[in-house]
């Protein structure tokens, strides 16, 4: 007997999915409507914003800050380790796993993007998308409007240079930086 499998169980697998599809359009607008709430919140404590955090993020350690307004996809994918910042207008596409490791700071507009799309154009004319993970390490610094792409890891304690954009992973310890960011010169 064949089991046909969800378009969420298909973009939480990584395989080529459809985000209309129902359930998945109603948990992006609930994702939504989360957001209107959070992105509200930037005169309350830090401690009630992390209370709304924990609402819809797979898991917050203990002093995450996330500046408002923030934006996501879903919310459910995203990890972030005790002590992390991500500052101001921050985007993370959480299609599939995004990870922030504990300590982590992240400037301004950055962008985490997991979602990723059929490079034949047939396929994607049928609307059909795909996600690949995210992991940033353990005190990793990204420098504001940095836009880290699909498949990315960036290792513990690594830097990015503000604008960069990352194409590919980075070593621990290394320092990145232009478009595409490449290891800058010791």
């Amino acid at each position: 007997m064949t089991q046909t499998r969800t378009e969420k169980q298909k973009m939480l697998a990584g395989e080529l999915y459809h985000a209309g599809d129902p359930e998945l359009a109603a948990e992006a607008a609930a994702a939504k409507a989360w957001m209107v709430r959070y992105n509200a919140s930037l005169g309350t404590p830090a401690a009630a914003r992390r209370a709304l955090l924990r609402e819809l993020l797979a898991e917050v350690g203990e002093d995450v800050v996330i500046r408002p307004p923030f934006h996501c996809d879903y919310g459910y994918n995203i990890r972030i380790g005790a002590g992390a910042f991500l500052n101001f207008n921050c985007v993370v596409l959480d299609v599939v796993a995004v990870t922030i490791g504990a300590g982590t700071q992240i400037g301004p507009a950055v962008q985490i993007y997991t979602a990723d799309h059929p490079r034949d154009a047939a396929i994607r004319r049928t609307g059909a998308e795909f996600g690949r993970p995210v992991h940033i390490g353990r005190h990793v610094w990204i420098g504001g409007g940095a836009i880290i792409l699909p498949g990315v890891s960036i290792g513990d304690e690594a830097v990015v240079g503000a604008g960069s954009v990352v194409t590919r992973s980075v070593p621990a310890g290394a320092i990145v930086r232009g478009n595409p960011a490449r290891i800058a010169p010791g």
